[in-house]
């Protein structure tokens, strides 16, 4: 009896420091402040992608798709003029459909409508105009998501980190101040994803009949940077 008496007095002892630890971490997290900084960089661009596309249609599928072979082989030599790479072309989309007409509750069908879709990296802004005009003029029957980025997307990502960085340490603080209490250190930061390509800015090209090159103007893009940091308080 005395042994059993013995064992679940270690056993409390054994667990009441475990429990003031425990206590102590809840109190420590409770002395925090976690902001979210943003950082945003703005940057003239200095490259472009081009989303050209051609369909083509006939009664027979393999008709249709040699028609449209045809064209893009012609939209892809007409950009080898402007020295444009063989990788900074790549295809997006190659769709076959078999179109129907519906009358009289009846289908029937029309014929095959082929499409190619090609992406095209221009490194050369100034040429972006007479590279649209040129691709319209050799087949292209769409021409869209012109998008404008950075050659230097990297570093500019980095500044953008450290604005956000220099961001949250100002809003924290501003929190300390208010509540009458002082930073202590920073705890953690993490960088926070929005997900997908959202910084680089895009347009629709609108092609105009006429012998005047298509204008573009590339403007200014904008690269944000989100951290959440936490900060401890004395």
């Amino acid at each position: 009896m005395n042994q059993c008496r013995a064992a679940t007095v270690g056993l409390i002892l054994l667990l009441l420091p475990a429990m003031s630890v425990a206590q102590e971490r809840q109190d420590d997290t409770s002395r925090v402040i976690v902001v979210l900084g943003e950082g945003v960089v703005k940057v003239t661009p200095d490259r472009a992608w081009i989303r050209v596309g051609a369909e083509s249609r006939s009664k027979g599928s393999k008709e249709a798709q040699q028609r449209n072979a045809e064209v893009m082989a012609a939209i892809q030599s007409r950009l080898a003029s402007f020295s444009i790479p063989k990788d900074a072309i790549r295809t997006v989309g190659v769709d076959l459909q078999l179109e129907i007409d519906y009358r009289d509750g009846k289908q029937t069908p029309r014929g095959y409508v082929a499409r190619n879709t090609v992406e095209v990296r221009v490194d050369d802004l100034a040429r972006v105009g007479d590279i649209l005009d040129a691709v319209v003029a050799s087949g292209a029957t769409t021409v869209h998501g012109l998008r404008f980025d950075t050659k230097e997307r990297a570093l500019f990502e980095q500044s953008a980190l450290q604005a956000a960085v220099k961001n949250g340490m100002a809003k924290a603080q501003a929190l300390a101040l208010g509540s009458g209490q002082a930073l202590d250190r920073v705890v953690r930061i993490e960088e926070q994803f929005a997900g997908g390509s959202v910084d680089v800015m895009q347009r629709t090209v609108m092609m105009e009949a006429g012998n005047q090159p298509t204008p573009v103007a590339p403007g200014e893009i904008e690269i944000r940077a989100s951290v959440r940091v936490t900060f401890s308080m004395k």
